[in-house]
C-alpha cells in the first residue's frame, strides 16, 4: 500500500496537474477560446432536432454519444470527490475547479476531434478511442498498446470495482442491504445491458442519464432555495478562499492557497476527465457529418459535470456549513443534504450514488471494450465481459483502499500516453477547426466532412 501511495504522490502530483491543465490552457489559446466563442454552437448541437437515431454497428446518435461519455464524467466523484476537495482545500478550491474545467473544454474538444477523425471497423463495428489514435494518428503502437492495458485494468476491472463498492456502501448505510447481494444485482443488470452491444448501451445511457442528472439537480436546487440568503456568502467564500482561505470561516480549516489550488483543479480534471483519454472512446462512434460537431458536443460534458453538478454539490456543502464538520467524502455531502432533508437525505444520496455509480460502470465498461477490441479484437469481449462482472461483485465485499490506489495508478499511467497524442496533434486540431469554420459553417466543400 505505502509503496503504491508512494507511486501515485509522484503520479499525481504538481507535474501531471501542470501537463493536464496547460494542455487545457495551450489549446485554449491555440483554438482561439474556442469554449466561449462557440458557446451558443455548443448547446445548438447538443440538443439539435433529429439527434435520437437508433445505434448500431455504425455507431450511435451524437446525443447518445454524449450521454455515454457523461454517464462515466457524472459519477461518484461528483458527490464524495467534490466533498474531499472542499474539506481539504476548502471553498477556494471550488473556484480553481471551476478554472479547470474551462480549460478542460478545450482539451475535450481536441479529444474528440481526434477520436472521430481515427475510427476503425472491428469485425463490422465502428470503434475508436485514444489507443486508435496514438498508433493511427501520432504512428506509436507501443504508446497505444500501453494506453490500452491501462484502461483496461483503470477503469474495466479495478475502477468498477470501485463503483460497484460505492454502490454497496451506499445501500447498506440507507437500507441495511447486505453488500453481496448488493453485487450480484449489479452484475446482473450490468450483463443485462453489456450483452445487448452498443444498441442497449446507448439506450441505457440516453434515458437513464438524463433522469439520473434531473433528480439530483432539483435535489440540491431545493436544499439550495432553503438557504437561498446563504448564497451570496457561499460565492464569496469561493472567491476569497481561492486567494486568501484564512479569511473564509475565520480560518478555522487552516488550508492556505496551495491547497485550494491543488484540491479544486485534480477535482475538476478527474471529474470531468478531461485529458485522460476516457471520454474519446464515446465520442468516435457519434454519427456526425463533421469531427469539431463532436467536439462541440463534448465540450457540453465538461459544463454539465463540472459546471452543474460539482458545483450544486459544492454549494449544498457550503451554504449548509456541514465543510466545517470535520467530514469529508460521501459522509460530507450526506451531512449536507441530512441538512436540508433530514434523515431522508442520507436515503437520498444513497438513490443518487446508486444511479450514477451504475451508470458510470456501463460507460467505463463501454470504453474497455473499445480497448479489448484494439488488443484482441472482438474475440476477447466475451471473457473481458464475464471478469468485469466477476470484478464488480468482489468490489463489494473488500475494503476498496487498495483498489482505489490501484485505479489512481492505472489512471495516471493512461494519462501520459494521450497527452503526449494531444500535444502531438495540436496542430492536426486546429486545422480540422479551422476547416470546419471557413468551409463546412459556410457550406463550402470541407476536407474532413464525412461523405
Amino acid at each position: 500500500m505505502e509503496f503504491i501511495e508512494a507511486i501515485n504522490s509522484i503520479l499525481w502530483g504538481p507535474v501531471m496537474l501542470f501537463f493536464l491543465l496547460g494542455t487545457g490552457v495551450l489549446f485554449t489559446f491555440k483554438l482561439r477560446f474556442l469554449q466561449f466563442r462557440k458557446l451558443k454552437q455548443v448547446f445548438k448541437a447538443t440538443f439539435k432536432r433529429g439527434n435520437k437515431e437508433e445505434a448500431d454497428k455504425d455507431g450511435m446518435s451524437s446525443f447518445q454519444a454524449l450521454t455515454t461519455a457523461v454517464a462515466a464524467q457524472v459519477g461518484t466523484g461528483n458527490l464524495a470527490g467534490v466533498a474531499t476537495a472542499v474539506a481539504a482545500g476548502g471553498p477556494g478550491a471550488v473556484f480553481w475547479m471551476w478554472i479547470s474545467g474551462i480549460f478542460g473544454m478545450a482539451t475535450i474538444f481536441a479529444e474528440a476531434v481526434l477520436a472521430q477523425l481515427y475510427t476503425e471497423r472491428v469485425d463490422g463495428e465502428v470503434t475508436g478511442g485514444a489507443a486508435y489514435y496514438i498508433k493511427k494518428g501520432l504512428g506509436n503502437n507501443f504508446l497505444a498498446g500501453f494506453f490500452a492495458v491501462s484502461i483496461v485494468l483503470a477503469l474495466g476491472f479495478m475502477g468498477n470495482m470501485v463503483q460497484s463498492n460505492s454502490i454497496a456502501q451506499a445501500v447498506d448505510s440507507a437500507f441495511g442491504i447486505p453488500n453481496y447481494i448488493t453485487g450480484i444485482v449489479i452484475a446482473v443488470l450490468v450483463g443485462m445491458i453489456v450483452i445487448g452491444g452498443i444498441k442497449r448501451i446507448a439506450k441505457f445511457t440516453v434515458n437513464v442519464v438524463p433522469i439520473m442528472a434531473i433528480l439530483y439537480i432539483i435535489g440540491s436546487f431545493v436544499i439550495v432555495l432553503l438557504n437561498i440568503k446563504e448564497v451570496i456568502p457561499a460565492l464569496q467564500m469561493i472567491i476569497q478562499g481561492a486567494f486568501n482561505p484564512q479569511s473564509v470561516a475565520g480560518g478555522v480549516l487552516g488550508v492556505g492557497v496551495k491547497e485550494a489550488f491543488r484540491y479544486g483543479t485534480a477535482r475538476g480534471l478527474f471529474s470531468n476527465e478531461a485529458g485522460m483519454g476516457s471520454t474519446p472512446h464515446a465520442h468516435a462512434v457519434a454519427k456526425v457529418k463533421h469531427p469539431s460537431q463532436q467536439g462541440l458536443v463534448a465540450i457540453m460534458g465538461v459544463i454539465f459535470d463540472t459546471g452543474i453538478v460539482c458545483t450544486l454539490t459544492a454549494l449544498v456543502i457550503i451554504m449548509t456549513g456541514a465543510f466545517q464538520s470535520g467530514l469529508t467524502g460521501i459522509a460530507l455531502t450526506q451531512a449536507g443534504f441530512i441538512s436540508g432533508f433530514g434523515q431522508f437525505g442520507s436515503t437520498f444520496i444513497a438513490i443518487c450514488m446508486f444511479f450514477f455509480a451504475l451508470s458510470t460502470i456501463i460507460s467505463w465498461y463501454f470504453f474497455g471494450e473499445a480497448n479489448i477490441k484494439y488488443l484482441f479484437g472482438k474475440k476477447g469481449i466475451k471473457v473481458y465481459q464475464i471478469l468485469v462482472l466477476i470484478f464488480i461483485v468482489v468490489g463489494t465485499t473488500m475494503k476498496v483502499e487498495v483498489v482505489w490506489e490501484l485505479a489512481d495508478t492505472f489512471n495516471g499511467l493512461m494519462v501520459i500516453p494521450n497527452l503526449i497524442a494531444l500535444l502531438g496533434m495540436t496542430s492536426l486540431v486546429v486545422k480540422v477547426l479551422n476547416d470546419y469554420e471557413d468551409n463546412f459553417e459556410q457550406g463550402l466543400e470541407s476536407e474532413f466532412e464525412k461523405k
